[in-house]
């Protein structure tokens, strides 16, 4: 049976960009977990992007993970948008081959 989800929107490993529902701004900046700038901001999802870099945003969720294999037995995860956590580009604009290279779309 699938789980709601919820407004931290850990599926997709980025958070909601509204002020009021989640960790933006948790302590009155917009880095504590996410990237600053531009580059903390999906524009085509109007949501905030974790920092993977950093040991807060690992801890936070790995041990959100952690909470909801222990509490609800949860065998398994789904990642919807791996490659917008994954590259810079989010993606957009890249055609992707058989090789191992990105090329731009032109």
């Amino acid at each position: 049976m699938d789980i709601q989800e919820h407004s931290y929107y850990a599926s997709f490993g980025h958070a909601s960009n509204n002020l009021l529902d989640g960790l933006n701004m948790f302590d009155g900046t917009d880095g504590h977990y996410f990237h600053t700038g531009s580059r903390g901001h999906h524009s085509v999802w109007d949501s905030r992007l974790f920092n993977y870099g950093s040991w807060e945003v690992l801890r936070y969720l790995l041990s959100n993970a952690r909470w909801w294999l222990e509490e609800y037995k949860f065998d398994g995860y789904r990642f919807d948008g791996v490659t917008s956590m994954m590259y810079i580009h989010h993606g957009l604009q890249v055609l992707y081959t058989t090789e191992f290279g990105d090329s731009p779309i032109s």
